[in-house]
Parts: structure tokens; C-alpha cells; sequence
């Protein structure tokens, strides 16, 4: 329980139950509701961001607690035993909010400096919410389930379309056309070798492009004058989204025969994609949380993340991940899956944690 009374347990055992897959409206009543009740004025943008502050309106140093109020479907209905709270959100992020709650209630910024609670409606889906967020924050911790390690890193991840057009002809004079499907040879060969020495991320690892859908053809007698390769890339530091579509637009035009137009775009979207990011791990903020999650008792690691997350939005600024629960355990899925869960004595030490490095970052 925070120094004003706030109990993230409780406030977790509420939030919960309040279905967000398809509507964060019930939701975000309730997380307005929460911070009127502790004074916190809190407001609503037009992108349906909900923003409390404390602290300097002209700050020398501005920490900003963020994390989501959606949630994936099918909504999970809430089961509580002792020391488990079960349903959709327990981990992936309403545990995560409950702890960030209690840091914010229980921050008392120094003079020059403040803090801001900013909650996105959208992370699940397209992120609409956090590309319109504008707080300008100096430092940023961002409410995932971690299991209590600060994660400093994270890969991005692009999506897009291989689009090969042949000529169509009939399937008795395959040389009279241009086989699209044939060509699929060498670009497959191409995707395989793409990142064939480019080096690792000293943190993230290798780099990752999978082809995960195809289609082409009309007839099966006939020569398929198109064919269409979904891929997934997974980034990490420095690619960005434009330089990856450019780079492997110009390593399949190499590949593929004159006779057959190739093309690659990322998929249309109203946000930007998820870029990977980076921190640099003996940084004030990482360092201070890393303690204050060993000293409430968790591992307090320092680590990267192994999904994409909205933290990419806010780098370069020092920005990290950080959150009771897992996004899975030894038996298998947690976070999205139907038996999504968090242990309440990882709320609490995730929100003691918070309260602790908040306090020293503020100070």
C-alpha cells in the first residue's frame, strides 16, 4: 500500500473484471475515477490518452510512467485465488498499471522536478494512442510484464509484401510466360541469406526476416502472372523501418530475372511501426530501478525484452520495461493466453520497487 493509502492489489482485483479487448471506455472510467479519488486531476486527449502530472510545469528533470489499458481478445473473466489474480489484463498491463499507480500517488517531486502518469488506449492494436501522446519526457518507464527485471532493449517489428509480377500463358508453353511463382526461388534464397554478415546486437541478438504468408496464381493450367510474399522482420538497432524497405526492396531486384516485376512495401498504417530501441544499461535509470527491484525483493536483472512494446516511441530518450508478471513461465503462454495470470506479491513488489526509484529519480 502507498504512503496515501492507495492499494494496488485492490485496485488490480477492480480492473480486472472490466472487460478492454473490443472498448477501453469502462476502463479508463475506472482509471479516471482511481485518480480523481487521489487527486490527481487527471485528463483525457483526443487520441483518448489519460494523462496526470505532478511536479514543475518547467522541469529540469520529467519521468513519465506509461503502459496500456487495452487488452488482446477474447476477454478472460477474472478468478482470484490466494496469491493469484487470473483473467485477461492481470499481467499484460492492468498489474503493470496498478504498480505504476502507486508510484505516482506516491511521488512528491523535488522543486525542478516532475512527473507524469500517461496511459495509452491502443497498444495491442496500431499504438494510436501513444504516436499522438506528446509529453516530452527526459526518462520514460514503460509497464510490461518482466518479471520484475529492468529490460533495456527491444527488437521492432515491420511487416510487408514481396509482390512479383510475371506474364500469364498457358501451362502447355511455360516459356511463352513469366512465372511469378517460379520466382520465389531466389527471393526465398535472398530473405535466408539477407543478414548474412551483419553483426548481432550486443543485446538483442540477431536480426530476424520470416516469410509467413503467400498466394499467387489464378488457374492451375495456367502460367501465374503474380505471386505475393508476406514477411516479419524483427530489428534491432540502428535499422529503422525505411532503411530495412529500402535495403530489401534492392537485395530482391538483384535476385529476380528481368522478365518479372518485383516490388516490396510495408504494410499501410495509420501509426508508425514499432522501431527497436536501446538504452544504455549504466544509465541512472536503469541502473536506480535495478536496485529498487532488488531491494523489494525481485531479481531486479537487466535484460532485454522479447516483444515489440510502445517503449520504441519514446527513444531515443532513456526509456526501459518494467512490470510484475511474465509474458510466459515453464508450463507455457501467459500474457494473451487463456490462463493469463500475475502473483499479487509481485504487484506489491513491483509497485514498491516503483515507488522507490521514482522517489530517487525525482528527487
Amino acid at each position: 500500500m502507498s504512503g496515501d493509502g492507495f492499494d494496488p492489489v485492490s485496485f488490480l482485483e477492480r480492473a480486472v473484471p472490466v472487460a478492454s479487448n473490443d472498448d477501453v471506455e469502462a476502463m479508463r472510467d475506472l482509471l479516471v475515477e482511481t485518480l480523481d479519488s487521489h487527486g490527481a486531476d487527471p485528463t483525457v486527449d483526443d487520441a483518448g490518452n489519460t494523462i496526470a502530472s505532478k511536479g514543475a510545469s518547467e522541469p529540469e528533470t520529467h519521468l513519465v510512467l506509461n503502459t496500456h489499458i487495452d487488452t488482446v481478445s477474447p476477454h478472460i473473466p477474472y478468478e482470484r485465488e490466494d496469491g493469484v489474480i487470473h483473467g485477461r489484463g492481470s499481467c499484460d498491463a492492468k498489474g503493470p498499471l496498478a504498480a505504476l499507480l502507486a508510484a505516482f500517488f506516491a511521488a512528491d517531486p523535488a522543486p525542478d522536478a516532475r512527473v507524469t502518469l500517461a496511459i495509452t488506449p491502443d497498444e495491442e492494436l496500431l499504438s494510436t494512442g501513444a504516436a499522438a501522446l506528446d509529453v516530452d519526457g527526459d526518462m520514460y518507464i514503460v509497464g510490461e510484464p518482466t518479471g520484475l527485471d529492468v529490460c533495456t532493449a527491444a527488437k521492432g517489428r515491420f511487416e510487408g509484401t514481396v509482390t512479383l509480377g510475371g506474364v500469364a500463358a498457358h501451362a502447355a508453353e511455360p516459356a511463352s510466360g513469366a512465372n511469378a511463382i517460379d520466382a520465389l526461388e531466389p527471393v526465398l534464397r535472398a530473405i535466408r541469406s539477407f543478414d548474412d554478415g551483419r553483426d548481432a546486437h550486443p543485446d538483442l541478438g540477431a536480426a530476424t526476416l520470416t516469410p509467413t504468408m503467400v498466394d499467387g496464381g489464378e488457374n492451375s493450367n495456367q502460367v501465374p502472372a503474380a505471386c505475393r510474399l508476406v514477411v516479419d522482420r524483427r530489428s534491432v538497432p540502428p535499422e529503422t523501418a525505411d532503411g530495412f524497405r529500402t535495403s530489401l526492396a534492392e537485395t530482391l531486384r538483384s535476385v529476380v530475372a528481368d522478365d518479372v516485376d518485383v516490388d516490396f512495401e510495408l504494410t499501410e498504417r495509420p501509426t508508425p511501426f514499432l522501431e527497436a530501441f536501446a538504452t544504455d544499461p549504466d544509465h541512472e535509470l536503469v541502473t536506480t530501478l535495478a536496485d529498487a527491484s532488488r531491494g523489494a525483493g525481485g531479481r531486479g536483472d537487466v535484460r532485454p525484452f522479447t516483444a515489440a512494446t510502445e517503449a520504441s516511441y519514446f527513444s531515443p530518450a532513456p526509456v526501459v520495461v518494467f512490470g510484475p508478471g511474465v509474458l510466459a513461465d515453464d508450463e507455457g503462454a501467459v500474457a494473451h493466453a487463456d490462463r493469463e495470470y500475475v502473483l499479487t506479491d509481485d504487484v506489491r513488489t513491483a509497485a514498491k520497487a516503483l515507488v522507490d526509484a521514482v522517489d530517487h529519480l525525482v528527487a
